[in-house]
């Protein structure tokens, strides 16, 4: 049975939001990140059946995407680039400056509606999944459950990786296998620097292209009510 999907797209200190309260008191939080080219609504499609305990944010990324949409680091590829640079990923120097301007924006917007928001879940689609690893690595005392959707572990993080940043923390990683995007390759070496960053694992692999399978889409929604 699907939840509340009533949602309010708002501005907020130069940030575009769009949000869904929950439905309890004292709720959990998500944070949905999107990925190259999309904006504060692409993350929804994931959001139909999740929890009405969770007060769900989804920001919309600082840098302009080209040819449309926007991006979490700045002067992005093009989808085409991207297709054939798939080894020019962007790297946590790219990606820190826009973690800690969401870190920012909120915790202001929590702020503002009276919420606690020390702790919060976190999933993020293709570089939105690599938004979570950083988010995650960078903030580890904030971040709990962490979705990566066709996503990948920008290079620069092995200090993290060394200190083990991750113990403790269950990670979620989804992939197709005929992902042209984001080869699952680079999701299955992902997933060996967040096991020696201390996270254990559930992986969903799909015979699917750059898009989350219906089953991995399920797997999902048990992993965020455990």
């Amino acid at each position: 049975m699907q939840t509340q999907t009533t949602t309010e797209t708002i501005e907020f200190n130069g940030w575009t939001l769009r949000v869904r309260p929950a439905q309890t008191p004292n709720p959990k939080l998500l944070l949905m990140v999107h990925g190259l080219t999309g904006d504060e609504n692409s993350m929804w499609v994931f959001a139909r059946r999740f929890s009405p305990e969770y007060y769900i944010i989804a920001p919309r990324a600082p840098h302009p995407a080209n040819p449309q949409g926007f991006s979490w680091r700045p002067n992005p590829l093009t989808i085409e680039e991207a297709q054939l640079n798939v080894h020019k990923r962007p790297g946590l120097d790219a990606l820190q400056p826009s973690a800690e301007a969401l870190i920012k924006v909120w915790d202001e917007y929590a702020a503002s509606i009276k919420i606690e928001a020390q702790q919060f879940d976190a999933i993020g689609f293709s570089q939105g999944g690599a938004m979570v690893n950083v988010l995650g690595m960078l903030y580890p005392q904030r971040v709990q459950k962490m979705g990566v959707l066709a996503g990948f572990a920008p290079s620069g993080l092995e200090a993290y990786i060394q200190n083990r940043v991750l113990t403790g923390k269950h990670v979620f990683v989804a992939h197709g296998t005929q992902d042209k995007m984001v080869p699952v390759d680079r999701a299955r070496a992902s997933m060996g620097l967040l096991e020696q960053a201390g996270a254990s694992i559930t992986y969903c692999e799909d015979e699917v292209g750059h898009k989350l399978s219906a089953n991995c889409l399920k797997a999902l929604e048990d992993y965020l009510t455990i």
